[in-house]
């Protein structure tokens, strides 16, 4: 059996943008063109509805591509993955919830410079995460979350009591 296969998924969730940017994208886009097709007759009408139409699309898509996971393995250590950047769960010292209304302070005047910050501006809630590793300068990890207490609860180390 290899690594891979003692590795759990604990917690898993993609930052998607909120549906109603979709037909608010589509809709700029198709205005847009319409504005280029009225000075564009004939055959090249159609050209701007076909350059622009997809380009919403996968800027909504490119913004939703963040992922929050938490993994384990076997022996309780594991890993936090945010994007593409992974943090072990050995070097958490404390974890918290940061609600919406103190996410301007924690972004603010609150921000440590070395602190690594994963915000998308349309979820509420962010997770901080305080870091114990004296290799790394990073005092702390801010990620956007959208259920901020079930992150916590996969981030917090388990005891004893909870291994089945």
């Amino acid at each position: 059996m290899n690594a891979d296969d003692e590795r759990t998924l604990v917690y898993s969730e993609k930052l998607w943008v909120p549906l109603w940017w979709w037909p608010a994208g589509l809709a700029v886009a198709t205005l847009l063109a319409a504005e280029v097709h009225m000075g564009a007759p004939g055959l090249r009408a159609w050209l701007p509805y076909v350059l622009l139409l997809p380009f919403p699309l996968w800027a909504l898509y490119w913004l939703s591509r963040m992922r929050v996971h938490v993994v384990r393995d076997s022996d309780a250590t594991g890993e936090l993955r945010v994007g593409r950047a992974h943090l072990p769960l050995d070097v958490v010292k404390a974890v918290a919830t940061v609600p919406g209304t103190a996410k301007s302070a924690a972004l603010g005047r609150q921000l440590d410079p070395m602190a690594f910050v994963q915000h998308r501006t349309w979820v509420k809630q962010m997770v901080l995460i305080v870091l114990d590793d004296p290799d790394d300068p990073t005092p702390y990890w801010l990620v956007s979350s959208k259920r901020p207490e079930e992150l916590v609860a996969a981030l917090a180390k388990p005891t004893p009591g909870d291994r089945p």
